[in-house]
Formats: C-alpha cells, sequence, structure tokens
C-alpha cells in the first residue's frame, strides 16, 4: 500500500475495508486508559483528564472518533482495545452525547462518559443522553465541565487501583493533596478575616 492509498483509507475514501493507522516507530509504555472525544474541539475542555492521569503515572491514549460520522472507527477500535491493553475507557461527548453508549455496547470493560458542555443547553443535553443509558449496558457518568473530566481520570485511576498497589498509594497521596489544599486555604481565610 502507497501513501495515497493509505491517506484515502484514513480519510474514508477508497474501498479499504478497515482503517490504516501507521505503526509507531519508538517504544512506547502500553496504554491502560483509552481517552476517546467526539470532535477535537472538545479537546481544551477535557484536558484536565489527561493531566490527571498523566500526573499520577497512568498510561493513556487519546483518539476522536464520533458515535455517529465513524461509527465503524468506534467499533474497531473498542473491539481490540482490550487485546491492545486498554483497562478502562473515558468518552467524551457533547449535544447528543452517544459516544460512551456505544462504546459501552462493543465491550465488557468500564466505560466512563463525560458530558461534555456546550451548545444550546450547556451540556445538559449531554448530561442527560450519558446517563440515561438502559439496563444492561453501563457507562459510569461524570459531571459536566472540567471538575467532571477530572473525576473521570480519578474514577479510571480507581478502578486500576484494584489491582495496583502503587497506584492506590499515589492515589491516596493526591487525595491526601488536595485535603490539605483545601485546609491551607481555610486557614488562611481565617486569618484574612478574622478579627
Amino acid at each position: 500500500m502507497d501513501v495515497r492509498e493509505w491517506k484515502e483509507q484514513r480519510h474514508g475514501r477508497g474501498a479499504g475495508v478497515s482503517r490504516v493507522v501507521p505503526q509507531k516507530t519508538r517504544k512506547m509504555k502500553m496504554a491502560q486508559v483509552a481517552v476517546l472525544m467526539g470532535s477535537s474541539s472538545d479537546l481544551p475542555k477535557i484536558q484536565s483528564c489527561m493531566d490527571t492521569l498523566k500526573k499520577l503515572g497512568v498510561s493513556f491514549e487519546v483518539r476522536v472518533m464520533s458515535a455517529h460520522r465513524t461509527p465503524d472507527v468506534v467499533k474497531e477500535y473498542i473491539g481490540g482495545a482490550a487485546s491492545r491493553g486498554i483497562r478502562v475507557i473515558i468518552a467524551a461527548a457533547g449535544g447528543a452525547a452517544h459516544l460512551a453508549g456505544v462504546c459501552a455496547s462493543h465491550t465488557i470493560l468500564p466505560v466512563i462518559g463525560i458530558p461534555v458542555e456546550g451548545g444550546a443547553l450547556n451540556g445538559m443535553d449531554a448530561l442527560l443522553a450519558t446517563v440515561q443509558m438502559p439496563g444492561g449496558i453501563p457507562v459510569a457518568t461524570v459531571g459536566v465541565g472540567s471538575g467532571g473530566a477530572t473525576n473521570a481520570a480519578l474514577l479510571a485511576i480507581q478502578i486500576l487501583a484494584l489491582n495496583d498497589a502503587e497506584l492506590a498509594s499515589r492515589f491516596a497521596a493526591d487525595r491526601a493533596a488536595r485535603r490539605q489544599k483545601v485546609l491551607d486555604a481555610d486557614e488562611a481565610m481565617l486569618k484574612q478575616y478574622s478579627n
């Protein structure tokens, strides 16, 4: 296959059966978490998810795919996720927000949905679409906004930490640091406004 054929398959043109993804030339740590988003415009809204995973040393991969515009890509990617070492899937989408549900329908791995804020309803539509899954196809749904993206990463880490004592220790330290930050802020407030 030449470069032109590869580009045609990658962008949905041509008669290829499956999407071709170029091989990485350097050896990378196998990703444990897949972070998917329905549109690249979602990236700034869920950046705290990747920042949190990175901070706590969890390997991840980030992809853009749409439940509506590229359903075949979603199905193929999710179908092979477990065999590639993925243990948790985080799916972020706005509007109709079907990405997490479609992912959950194609795997038995845990799926965490991030409803992305934006649009006419500022994310309320995405929240309802993500949380209202039919019985038997669970999606753990976090809140709308950057806090939700952070919590998606933390929930994925908690799931992974069930079988990883070192990760559990890093998670506990992070939680303690978050607690201390609030205590420090309270102490500063007391000093500033005490009579």
